[in-house]
């Protein structure tokens, strides 16, 4: 029976929440110089002014819109727009060959890293947008790490790291404003993030990937 997460076709401008783990939910990031690797791949491939090697698929910037991101010890998420069919398939391939190529030279092994194909889940409405993102950028939390200072995409949308190849517009233009103006400022989208209260039933619940609870 196919995971209930796994997407066999994506569409055109579609927003994806993209998610794997390690193979038996190891750790696939052991340093900080790992964690600096995985970002430097996304990079190479979405940033459309970093030199073409060669070796590689050429920049997929006009392909993929990365929204949102977060790389936990065992796992990542990634909150994707692709405006061609098969720009997340290209992108995922890219990204996490070139880093199992990287892990097994550095840590002397061989064979898979991931836990099998990722799984994706397609968001539909902006509700389920916003929460994701916001469920995202908590997910430092389930290991006591301070989300603002995590490997995440939250210090870029409140302002504190710049990146080309990051897209959180799509998700701070339903807020008035990044970061917090005052105690009492609620329209921020830090403020969305910071002041959340999960809650019995909430929406987040539908969006959590198969097994997730588990990491």
């Amino acid at each position: 029976m196919p995971a209930k997460n796994s997407i066999k076709q994506f569409v055109e401008n579609g927003i994806y929440h993209l998610y794997n783990r390690g193979v038996e939910k190891r750790n696939i990031f052991l340093d900080e110089q790992d964690y600096s690797v995985f970002l430097g791949y996304i990079k190479q491939y979405l940033d459309d002014t970093e030199p073409d090697t060669g070796s590689d698929p050429k920049s997929l910037a006009g392909e993929i819109d990365l929204l949102a991101f977060c790389l936990m010890p065992n796992h990542f998420h990634f909150l994707v727009k692709q405006t061609t069919k098969d720009g997340i398939t290209k992108f995922i391939r890219a990204v996490c060959t070139n880093y199992v190529m990287y892990f097994n030279k550095k840590y002397d092994r061989v064979g898979t890293l991931f836990q099998g194909k990722y799984k994706g889940l397609l968001i539909d409405n902006d509700v389920y947008l916003l929460h994701l993102s916001r469920y995202i950028h908590l997910n430092p939390l389930k290991i006591g790490s301070d989300p603002k200072q995590s490997y995440s995409s939250y210090s870029y949308y409140l302002g504190r790291k710049q990146a080309k190849w990051l897209k959180p517009d799509t998700v701070l233009d339903f807020f008035r404003t990044a970061s917090k103006t005052s105690l009492t400022d609620y329209l921020s989208y830090e403020s969305f993030v910071d002041d959340y209260v999960e809650e019995p039933g909430t929406v987040i619940e539908d969006l959590t990937l198969e097994d997730e609870s588990e990491d």
